[in-house]
This record gives C-alpha cells, structure tokens and sequence, in this order.
C-alpha cells in the first residue's frame, strides 16, 4: 500500500475546509496510508519585502524539508504543468510499479515554495491557472488524489 503524505504550511482555519479534507483523507485510506503535516508558516509583515518573503520561503522550505521521508516529491504551484486526472492516475500507478512507496504533495503558504525546494522534487503540479483560496485548494487536491485513487481501483466514483 502506497503511503501519501500531504505537506501543506499552515492550519485550515475554516471548518468546512477541515471536515472536507478529512472525508477525502478518510475515503483515500481505503487505497493508501495517509499522513497529514502542516508546518507553521512563517510570520512576516502586512507588506514585506521580496527579501523578506525570499527568506521566510527558505525557512519554510526547511520545515518542509524536516517533514519528507523519502519518496517521489511533488510540489503544487501555479507554474507546474497541470494534468486531467487520469493522468495523475497514471503516473501514481506508474509510480507504485516502479516501486515508489511513497509520495509527497507539498503545498506552500501564501507565498508558495521556494524556488530551491521546488527544484529538489520530482514534478510541479498545478491545479488550475486560475487563484483559488488556500483552504479550497487543499480540498481540491485531497479530492484529486482520492479520484486518481478511485480510478486505479476501477471505483465508481470517477465517472
């Protein structure tokens, strides 16, 4: 069974946002074990500077870093190629043939990645061109890996 770790900086401050992720966690544990980490962010000024966010990125990156056990790593970010989702099934089940036990889906703060922990992964995945909330993004994420799951397993629930 393929372990899924979901490396997001920060808490889910809204309920839903919560209670939404952990039915999709919950689901996605019938096809794989789940683990949820979430650093805290760094703290930074109402307007920092771009030296201020560049260096908040890397100490959020080590966290990050503190975090990964091995594996393929991939980080989510707008510049990242974005796939329908039996692509990313595909590549999940690919993964686990070419003996990958475990995969990282790493999601900044606000700020997103620094660019030196974006290079030390495997891919860049993007959800969409478009800018949701950060909360709506992780269930969004939560949902897609629970579909690619569902499609490997020949589910009902990707139709």
């Amino acid at each position: 069974m393929m372990t899924v770790n979901f490396i997001a900086m920060g808490k889910l401050k809204e309920a839903y946002f919560r209670e939404a992720c952990a039915e999709y966690q919950k689901r996605l544990g019938a096809f794989a074990k789940v683990t949820v980490k979430e650093p805290e962010p760094a703290d930074l000024p109402q307007e920092p500077s771009r030296a201020l966010i560049d260096k908040a990125l890397e100490r959020e990156a080590e966290l990050i870093r503190a975090q990964i056990r091995g594996g393929y790593k991939i980080a989510m970010c707008v510049e990242g190629r974005s796939m329908p989702s039996e692509e990313l099934a595909a590549r999940l089940e690919n993964m686990a043939g070419n003996g990958i036990s475990a995969v990282n889906f790493i999601v900044g703060s606000s700020f997103g990645l620094a660019e030196s922990l974006k290079r030390e992964c495997d891919m860049r995945l993007s959800m969409s061109p478009m800018t949701f909330p950060h909360g709506l993004a992780r269930v969004m994420l939560f949902e897609q890996v629970y579909r690619a799951f569902s499609i490997i397993n020949n589910s009902k629930y990707h139709k």
